[in-house]
């Protein structure tokens, strides 16, 4: 059993509706909301930031079937086209070899990725 008390006080609507405006407009600007995604895809990895590492890899735009390291943040993988789960495993993998290659970076999925028989070296 989960008990949770939560102790709300009242605050401004004009000040409320601001910030929820501004967040969501932060949000729209950084992250690329026009397509599916499961979010971000990469864990950050310890004194790195994983879109920083995929960038310095060239990996931004990098496309396997419909799935895409997004040009507007590379730590997304997004649909573009119709992609399969075999497709998004795909650029996870192709991300992965780049970034270990050139910043030696072990980039760990923050996505699960189910009914794959061999998943223990995406994880």
């Amino acid at each position: 059993m989960l008990d949770v008390s939560l102790r709300l006080e009242p605050g401004d609507p004009l000040a409320i509706r601001e910030k929820m405006d501004d967040l969501r407009t932060r949000r729209a600007e950084k992250q690329p909301l026009e397509y599916g995604s499961a979010g971000s895809t990469f864990k950050r990895p310890e004194g790195h930031y994983a879109g920083a590492l995929i960038d310095e890899a060239g990996m931004r735009g990098f496309r396997v079937g419909g799935a895409m390291v997004s040009e507007k943040h590379a730590g997304f993988v997004v649909n573009v086209s119709g992609a399969t789960a075999e497709d998004v495993r795909g650029v996870i993998r192709g991300v992965q070899e780049a970034v270990m290659e050139k910043s030696g970076v072990k980039l760990e999925p923050e996505v699960r990725m189910l009914g794959f028989e061999d998943t223990e070296d995406e994880e």
